[in-house]
């Protein structure tokens, strides 16, 4: 009776034992889990699969594409931020006269019956088209990185870092460019929402 009783408690104890865990084969993707901005507790987080196949100047292309939205995010969040503030540019915006101020905040400021006109939307556009495949890309083939535009030109002491603190500083603003695209996406949707928000106020 005492042997089936020690057994039974033995067996029980043995169900809440950790499994012994089967070494996981090395794949294709493994070959990026160590990647800057794979960190717990996603690790790398790539639910479509996109690269799956191992494919490393598809993984380079992707994070170029992700650190350049993440740029663009920030500029676009703060900029809301700053003009919901009562803060914009002194001066005109156009020959006729009309302050910066004198128009809204936000998605209202190029779409909507107050909006600027047409022409200086298409003047933005025609600024962000000339960043883009002139000035925000990489010209001299001396890239370091995904995103490096240096192009020898200026550097903010970037070279005077270790590696170490190189790593640090993409990754600071790897994961401030993912925030950013989560935050100006939120006040986008709030936006159309209505309402208010703390900090940003009225929408």
């Amino acid at each position: 009776m005492k042997t089936a009783v020690l057994a039974t408690l033995v067996a029980s104890a043995a169900a809440f034992a950790p499994a012994k865990q089967a070494s996981t084969p090395s794949t294709a993707l493994n070959a990026f889990e160590d990647a800057l901005g794979a960190q717990p507790p996603l690790g790398l987080f790539d639910p479509l699969g996109l690269v799956a196949n191992g494919d490393q100047d598809r993984f380079d292309r992707l994070r170029y594409v992700e650190v350049k939205h993440g740029r663009i995010c920030q500029l676009a969040f703060l900029g809301n931020i700053i003009t919901r503030a009562g803060i914009h540019l002194p001066g005109s915006i156009d020959y006729a006269g009309n302050s910066f101020d004198s128009y809204p905040n936000g998605w209202a400021a190029v779409y909507g019956s107050d909006a600027i006109s047409r022409a200086g939307v298409y003047q933005i556009i025609a600024f962000i088209g000339f960043l883009e495949l002139f000035v925000m890309k990489d010209v001299t083939g001396t890239a370091e990185f995904p995103g490096d535009f240096r192009n020898g030109f200026i550097d903010f002491g970037w070279n005077s870092f270790d590696e170490e603190t190189k790593l640090k500083k993409r990754a600071v603003e790897l994961n401030n460019g993912r925030a950013a695209m989560m935050g100006i996406f939120g006040l986008m949707v709030h936006e159309q929402l209505g309402g208010s928000l703390p900090i940003v106020g009225d929408l």
